[in-house]
């Protein structure tokens, strides 16, 4: 199993996690005067249209790849902030990634064909595994997760139906979970490695959602320490790094040795080969926050704890991890993750959202037809009042209620997550084989030929080579319609004509 290098939170951090080397190589090199005849075409003139919006700064650190004294040549600035990654996540070896963790989860399922051929794999993936599937040409045996009804969102997989999964799958190359949901519950990823491993094949965790997470007593345990084989880090959205930038962690485990040079050749194979040096730079810079913010971390963890206090206090909403206990694939909750459930207030998630960006100038994450989840990074230091004064502003148009009851009359039933259709052919045969576009109407009992996600969370409802369902072709069409509402992989924005197989 492995184990961390960087000494636990609370603890003075190692000398050399205080340096980010790639940033300050980086800030050097863009100190000197260059004349610049190469790419990016905008060679950081003063007077261009870049820097007339985003300063000179910007486009003055905007190298491309392949330079002396960045990332050419051995023991450079960017392999020394790999190593530093590595060794604070816990990692025998680190990739950085400047295409998000989506490239992170094609990987992963590009290389697993080396290790069988079906892939046991969370039904509630992000969009991203099933391109990786397409990509890879994989079978699939799809894990169902938990759903609340109620709030219509899915959350994790235990690890007993994971092992009946693998006992059904004699030709396995590894199971693909993903830990933390989008609502912030946390699976057993421990004994989902033993579960794994007792069959034989890697545990790959997609936890784009949890880069944060270790880094703080307050914070669950990452996936790496707790046996996972192959982890994706959005690094992003809490860690803190600029958007698109993600990571790839490789345990020291034993599937390490085989997997490791497969990774590597992937991501050379989907990995821009003009990776943006901001997005890198700001990866070396997450890691650097991560490591010495306890302090900072501190502050975000006990702002999103105030939230969720004046929330129950107040009584109008709810919060949606206060009933995580009912779910035995949860074992915890990410405290920076704020659910709350808008339908006990008397108004749609979709329309909450909608209201508190309007009127608010509140951002919040995302919405589905119960719920918003707003999110607070790791070290990030929100207004908290001004939040909490927003959402209780909001109107109840969903009917009248009395105060403190929770129980409004709603105009219309809630919009219930829609289950699975039958598998018909693997992704990569539904999406790359002949297709014709139908009606939506009329998609009723054919199969897809696409990926269709509500997004966000982009959890596809339904995947190439499944059943469409009167039930999903409902759900993803009342989501377009919702304000905010988008289905990636639709043919148009209301969802009025879907991709199918050609029989």
């Amino acid at each position: 199993m492995n184990t961390r290098t960087t000494p636990p939170p609370g603890h003075a951090p190692s000398p050399d996690q205080l340096r980010a080397p790639y940033a300050d190589a980086l800030l050097a090199h863009a100190g000197r005067d260059w004349l610049r005849l190469n790419v990016p075409g905008h060679a950081a003139t003063p007077d261009s249209e870049l820097c007339s919006v985003f300063g000179t700064r910007v486009s003055a650190l905007d190298f491309p790849p392949l330079l002396d004294g960045l990332d050419l040549g051995e023991d450079t600035p960017l392999d020394e902030a790999l190593e530093l990654a590595a060794r604070a996540w816990g990692a025998r070896r680190t990739w950085f990634l400047t295409n998000g963790a989506s490239q992170g989860n094609q990987i992963a399922s590009m290389v697993a064909p080396a290790l069988g051929r079906t892939l046991v794999v969370q039904r509630s993936v992000h969009s991203s595994v099933i391109d990786g599937l397409v990509l890879s040409g994989l079978r699939a045996v799809f894990v169902q997760p938990s759903v609340d009804p109620g709030q219509g969102i899915a959350h994790g997989v235990t690890a007993a139906e994971v092992r009946r999964a693998l006992e059904r799958t004699p030709d396995a190359a590894a199971v693909h979970v993903v830990s933390p949901s989008y609502f912030g519950a946390v699976a057993d990823v421990r004994a989902l490695a033993d579960a794994a491993h007792a069959a034989g094949v890697p545990l790959i965790v997609d936890e784009a959602w949890g880069s944060h997470f270790g880094f703080h007593p307050a914070l669950p345990d990452g996936a790496l320490a707790l046996g996972a084989d192959l982890v994706t880090s959005s690094t992003h959205k809490l860690g803190g790094s600029l958007t698109q930038s993600a990571m790839l962690h490789l345990a020291e485990g034993p599937f390490a040795d085989r997997l490791e040079p497969l990774v590597d050749r992937a991501f050379r194979l989907v990995q821009s080969t003009s990776a943006s040096a901001l997005l890198t730079a700001s990866l070396d810079l997450t890691r650097r926050a991560l490591v010495t913010g306890t302090d900072r971390i501190t502050g975000s963890v006990e702002a999103a704890d105030k939230i969720r206090g004046v929330v129950r206090g107040l009584g109008r909403f709810g919060v949606v991890s206060d009933g995580f206990h009912r779910f035995p694939d949860i074992t915890a909750a990410d405290p920076l993750r704020i659910a709350l459930d808008t339908r006990a207030g008397g108004i749609t998630g979709h329309e909450a959202r909608r209201l508190l960006f309007r009127d608010h100038q509140v951002m919040v994450e995302v919405a589905t037809d119960a719920a918003i989840v707003a999110v607070v990074g790791a070290g990030a230091a929100p207004d908290a009042d001004r939040f909490l004064k927003a959402l209780h502003c909001l109107p109840a148009p969903l009917g009248d209620r009395a105060p403190g009851s929770g129980s409004p009359a709603p105009e219309r039933a809630p919009l219930r997550l829609p289950g699975p259709g039958p598998a018909r052919l693997t992704a990569r045969e539904a999406f790359l084989g002949p297709a014709r576009v139908v009606r939506a109407e009329e998609a009723v009992g054919m199969v897809s030929a696409d990926t269709l996600a509500a997004y966000p969370p982009g959890i596809p409802n339904v995947l190439p080579g499944e059943v469409i369902t009167s039930e999903a072709v409902e759900f993803l069409r009342r989501t377009a319609a919702a304000p905010g509402g988008h289905v990636r992989g639709a043919l148009d924005p209301d969802v009025s004509r879907l991709r199918v197989v050609a029989s």
